[in-house]
C-alpha cells in the first residue's frame, strides 16, 4: 500500500503548530505523557540522529530502522555537534534535569526544539523515548512534531499482558509481533502461559478425550511436548532475547499443580483420582522429583530455556477440599518458590494462599504475586504476608472470547475512566503502593475449537492493550477525555511494521479501492492491497468460472483460504487455522456472477449478485461438533457445554488462487456494507 495515501488518511490528527500560535498543547501518544510543557512551533527532521553516548546507540538504530519502515525515510546516525532538525540522544546530566528529578530504569526526557533531545539514565528509558517520538512522527505527512518538553515516566513498574497458550497454540511468529506491539506501546511484561486444558464438560465428561498441552520442547521428558503445535527450546530463547532488546520481559509459566492434564495424560501415576486427571496427586511422593526436574530443565545452566529474570510456578485453582491437602498444596508452593530462586529466578505465581489458608510457611519475599480473584487471595493479607502483588482482577481485566462469560472485549471505557493497579477486585489502595508492582490483563482460551483464530484474539487485544498501557504508565493522572482517546488510540500504528489489524486502507475513513488491471487471471499476486484486509471490510469480486471443481482456490493468504469450491462439499467457502466454513452456495459455471463478502468482528456474509444471500453468525453448538468440524450442525448432545462456534474471516488478498476462469472486477472496502 502507497505510504503517502495511508498517510493521508488520517494526516491532522496530531495537533501541529504553526510559528505563530499559542503554546502547544499536550500532544496525543499512547500511554499518554505524564507532563508537557508546550513550546512554539514545530520540530521538522533533517535526516540525522546524534548519538553522545555509545549505551544508547542501540535505541539509536532501533529508532532509525523503525522510523524508516513505517515512514519511508532515512534517519542517518552520526556523533557531533547538534544541528537544527537532529535527533540527539543524550545520556541524563547532558539534559538541565533537577538533581531531584531522576529518570530511573524506564523514564526519559524529551526536549523538542529546533532539534530535539532525548535524555535517558539507561537504554529502556532511550527506547522508550523513541516510541514516543515515532508515535508523533507518524500523525502527520511531513513528520513535523510539536515543540516541547517532557519528562515522562512510569507510575508503574510492571505493564503486562498474559496470553494462554496452553489451550489454543499460539504462533511464534504471533508472539513476536504481540512483542512488537507491546514494546510500541510502552508495556514491558508479557507471560507466556505454556500449559492448559479443556474441561471434561466440553468433552463427555472423559478426562482422557479432553485436549491438553505442554508447548514447550522437552529433552528430560520425551513425548511431554504438544504434537499440534509447540516452541523448539532455541526458539523460545531467541524470542525471549529479541524482545529484551525491546524492553519486553517474557515470564514463562508453567501452571502446576492444577490445570496439570497435560502432565497426566503423559505419566497418568501423577493424576489425583480425587481431584480429577487434571490436578496432581500431591501425596503421591512421585510429584515433586517430577516438577523439579521440569523446572530444571528449563531454568539451569550457563544458557537457560528461561532467559529472563521471572519463572511463573502456576499455584492457581487447586481444591482446599480439606486441611491436608491444603498444607500439601502450600509446601509444593513453597517449595516450588525456592527451587527457581535456587536458579536466580524471581518466582511469580496466582495468589491463592487464602484459598489455601493453612500453618504451612510460603516464602513471600522477593516473589511475586498475581492477584486475580480475592476469593483466592486477600490483597491487604497477602501484602500484610510481605508479597508484592500484581493486579489483574478477572472482574475488571479477563478476556475470554467467545465464551459467554467473563469479558468478550475488555469494558475500555469503565477501565479508561474508573481502573488503576490499585483497584484489586474490591479493594482499592493507594496510588503508588510499594507493594503492588503494577498491572496487566489477560486472554483465556478456555474455549479451544470455537473458531476464534488468533487475528479474532488480536483484534480483542489492541484495544485493551492500548487502554492497559494507559492505565498503568498514566494511571490515575491520565487527563485525556476517554472520548478523545477512543478516536485519536485508532489512528496509530500498532507497532512498526505489524499490521495484524490488516488495516491495509489506512486507519480511518471510509475508503474503497477498485483494482485496476483486469481480468485478473489465476496465480496472481495481489501485493498492492496488502496481505489481508481486516475487519470491517466488503470484498466485491465479478468472476466468470471456466469449470468448478472441488478444492478451486478464489483468494488466499498464509493464513487463510477463501474456496471458489471447497474440498469438502464444493461450496462457496473459506478456511482460516484449520476450520472449515461453507456457504450454501455452489457457483455456476460459464457464468458471470457477483460475490459480495461483508465481514465483521461476529459474522461473514454473502451477498450473490447484489442480493442476501447468507450470514455465517456464531452458532451455539456442543462441544463434540466443534471439534468435530461440524460447524452446521444444530443438535446439542451436552446441553451443559455449549460454545458459541464463530465464523469470522479476516479477508486474504494477498494472491488470486488456482481456480480457472477469470476475475473481472475486484473492489475492496474498509467498511461492512449496509
Amino acid at each position: 500500500m502507497n505510504k503517502t495515501l495511508i498517510a493521508s488518511l488520517f494526516a491532522g490528527a496530531l495537533c501541529v503548530v504553526s510559528p505563530a500560535m499559542a503554546q502547544n498543547p499536550r500532544p496525543f501518544v499512547v500511554p499518554e505523557l505524564t507532563s508537557w510543557q508546550g513550546g512554539k512551533g514545530n520540530f521538522v527532521p533533517s535526516g540525522r540522529i546524534v548519538v553522545q553516548d555509545s549505551q544508547f546507540l542501540p535505541a539509536a538504530r532501533a529508532f532509525a530502522q523503525d522510523y524508516y519502515t513505517m515512514l519511508g525515510k532515512n534517519l542517518i546516525i552520526n556523533s557531533g555537534k547538534p544541528q537544527k532538525g537532529d535527533f540527539v540522544f543524550a545520556k541524563a546530566g547532558f539534559a538541565a534535569l533537577s538533581k531531584a528529578d531522576t529518570l530511573g530504569t524506564e523514564g526519559y526526557h524529551l526536549n523538542i526544539a529546533d532539534h530535539v533531545t532525548l535524555t535517558a539514565s539507561q537504554p529502556t528509558g532511550a527506547f522508550w523515548g523513541t516510541r514516543t517520538l515515532l508515535q508523533l512522527s507518524e500523525q502527520t505527512q511531513s513528520h513535523a512534531i510539536p515543540q516541547g518538553v517532557t519528562t515522562d515516566r512510569p507510575q508503574y513498574a510492571l505493564r503486562g499482558f498474559m496470553i494462554d497458550a496452553g489451550r489454543k497454540y499460539i504462533p511464534m511468529d504471533y508472539l513476536r509481533q504481540l512483542v512488537k506491539v507491546m514494546a510500541y506501546y510502552k508495556m514491558n511484561t508479557l507471560q507466556v502461559h505454556l500449559n492448559d486444558n479443556g474441561f471434561k464438560q466440553y468433552f463427555g465428561n472423559d478426562w482422557a478425550k479432553t485436549p491438553a498441552a505442554f508447548r514447550l520442547e522437552s529433552d528430560y521428558f520425551p513425548g511431554l511436548t504438544a504434537k499440534d503445535g509447540h516452541y523448539t527450546k532455541k526458539e523460545f530463547i531467541d524470542f525471549q532475547r529479541e524482545a529484551a532488546t525491546q524492553g519486553v520481559d517474557i515470564i514463562p509459566e508453567i501452571d502446576v499443580p492444577a490445570h496439570s492434564l497435560a502432565f497426566t495424560h503423559y505419566r497418568p501415576s501423577l493424576g489425583s483420582e480425587e481431584f480429577g486427571a487434571d490436578h496432581l496427586d500431591l501425596r503421591n511422593p512421585a510429584v515433586v522429583p517430577f516438577l523439579d526436574s521440569l523446572f530444571t530443565e528449563y531454568c539451569s545452566g550457563k544458557n537457560p530455556v528461561f532467559v529472563g529474570k521471572r519463572v511463573h510456578i502456576g499455584t492457581d485453582e487447586y481444591s482446599n477440599k480439606d486441611k491436608e491437602v491444603v498444607e500439601l498444596f502450600r509446601s509444593l508452593t513453597d517449595h516450588l518458590i525456592k527451587h527457581v530462586e535456587r536458579y536466580g529466578k524471581q518466582a511469580v505465581a496466582w495468589g491463592a494462599l487464602t484459598h489455601a489458608d493453612g500453618k504451612t510457611p510460603v516464602k513471600s519475599k522477593d516473589v511475586l504475586l498475581q492477584m486475580w480473584y480475592n476469593g483466592y487471595a486477600d490483597p491487604k493479607k497477602m501484602k500484610e504476608q510481605g508479597f508484592q502483588m500484581v493486579s489483574i482482577p478477572d472482574g475488571y481485566v479477563y478476556i475470554v472470547p467467545a465464551a459467554g462469560y467473563y469479558y468478550d472485549y475488555l469494558n475500555c471505557p469503565f477501565l479508561y475512566e474508573h481502573w488503576t493497579p490499585a483497584q484489586i477486585g474490591n479493594q482499592k489502595f493507594e496510588e503508588g503502593d510499594p507493594s503492588i508492582q503494577g498491572g496487566m490483563f489477560a486472554v483465556w482460551n478456555d474455549h479451544a475449537g470455537n473458531g476464534i483464530t488468533v487475528r479474532d484474539i488480536h483484534h480483542r487485544v489492541m484495544p485493551a492493550l492500548q487502554t492497559i498501557a494507559t492505565k498503568t504508565w498514566t494511571a490515575a493522572k491520565t487527563s485525556l477525555p476517554y472520548a478523545d482517546f477512543a478516536r485519536l488510540s485508532p489512528i496509530l500504528s500498532e507497532a512498526p511494521g505489524v499490521n495484524l489489524l490488516g488495516r491495509t486502507l489506512g486507519k480511518t475513513g471510509r475508503t474503497t479501492v477498485e483494482y485496476a488491471h483486469l481480468p485478473l487471471q489465476p496465480n496472481t499476486s495481489l501485493d498492492w492491497f496488502g496481505r489481508e484486509i481486516g475487519y470491517n471490510y466488503t470484498v466485491d469480486v465479478t468472476i466468470k468460472a471456466d469449470e468448478v471443481t472441488k478444492g478451486a482456490v478464489l483468494f488466499q493468504s498464509p493464513d487463510a483460504t477463501v474456496y471458489l469450491a471447497s474440498p469438502q462439499n464444493g461450496k462457496l467457502a473459506f478456511e482460516r487455522e484449520g476450520y472449515l466454513n461453507e456457504f450454501d452456495y455452489v457457483l455456476p459455471k460459464d457464468r458471470t456472477v457477483r460475490l459480495t463478502f461483508i465481514g465483521t468482528n461476529k459474522e461473514t456474509t454473502l451477498l450473490i449478485d447484489g442480493k442476501f444471500r447468507q450470514a455465517l453468525y456464531p452458532l451455539t453448538v456442543g462441544s463434540a461438533q466443534v471439534n468435530a468440524g461440524a460447524a452446521g450442525a444444530t443438535s446439542d448432545p451436552y446441553a451443559a457445554s455449549k460454545m458459541y462456534y464463530q465464523r469470522t474471516l479476516v479477508f486474504p488478498l494477498e494472491r488470486t488462487g488456482n481456480f480457472k476462469g477469470q476475475i473481472l472486477k475486484l473492489a475492496v472496502s474498509n467498511f461492512a456494507q449496509e
